[in-house]
């Protein structure tokens, strides 16, 4: 057996995935090769991270029984590599009868002792980030109660009385995830998601973290780097 990488962040990651299950229903669940996330009214929350290269066949069957007995029919299997960039070969050509998908990349950055902090930013509930964006404006006043899991903190950043910009945050010991960044598309290229994770990353430095972790896509790859992450390696995606 080879055991796969571990790439940083991925125990935050596997840590937000259980505190998320105490919001949503959902599970943390172990089969041979694989580590999943199980999250049968979630959209994006069903993924696996493979934890045996040699297996990964066998293990997208084992993850196909485990999803479909959770009535489950999309989910995505993660394979980590340690490629810095989005081009290049895939760390394998085929697993079980998936498709390849998208690739993240994993960066990864230590916190500065001082962030500047948005007046606008406010505290919300997880399922404020995951329906801010597709329901139309969102006003303040609609927003949920923050969620009561220690390290998790659901963030909406303001602008003229509406939601514009959210991301969730999960501390982990000394490393802070950092989670589902998005801005409305008629807000973007403002400097808001900028200063939305800013907010959340001072919060998270005065709360003890001292790492930040996270996954990123083409588009989001500059803003991150701008505030002082870099690639560490990524995630090569197979979906269902």
């Amino acid at each position: 057996m080879t055991t796969t990488r571990t790439l940083p962040g991925q125990d935050t990651l596997l840590a937000c995935w259980q505190a998320l299950a105490q919001v949503s229903p959902g599970r943390l669940s172990a089969v041979p090769g694989a580590v999943a996330a199980v999250f049968p009214e979630s959209a994006y929350l069903n993924n696996a991270i493979l934890t045996d290269e040699d297996d990964g066949d066998a293990t997208a069957t084992r993850l196909a029984a485990l999803y479909a007995a959770a009535g489950v029919s999309s989910w995505a299997a993660w394979v980590a590599s340690p490629a810095v960039e989005f081009g290049g070969a895939d760390r394998r050509t085929a697993i079980g009868g998936l498709t390849r998908d998208i690739t993240t990349l994993v960066m990864h950055s230590d916190l500065p002792d001082r962030l500047p902090r948005h007046a606008g930013v406010i505290r919300a509930s997880i399922a404020d980030i995951e329906r801010f964006d597709v329901n139309g404006p969102l006003p303040p006043a609609r927003l949920g109660a923050p969620d009561p899991v220690p390290g998790l903190a659901a963030w909406i950043l303001t602008q003229d009385r509406v939601a514009v910009a959210g991301a969730y945050t999960y501390r982990h010991g000394a490393d802070c995830g950092v989670y589902a960044v998005s801005t409305r598309p008629e807000w973007r290229r403002r400097g808001l998601a900028r200063a939305l994770l800013q907010h959340a990353l001072s919060d998270a430095r005065v709360r003890g973290a001292r790492s930040a972790s996270l996954q990123s896509t083409p588009m989001g790859q500059p803003l991150y780097e701008s505030l002082g992450f870099r690639a560490a390696g990524r995630y090569e995606e197979w979906a269902s």
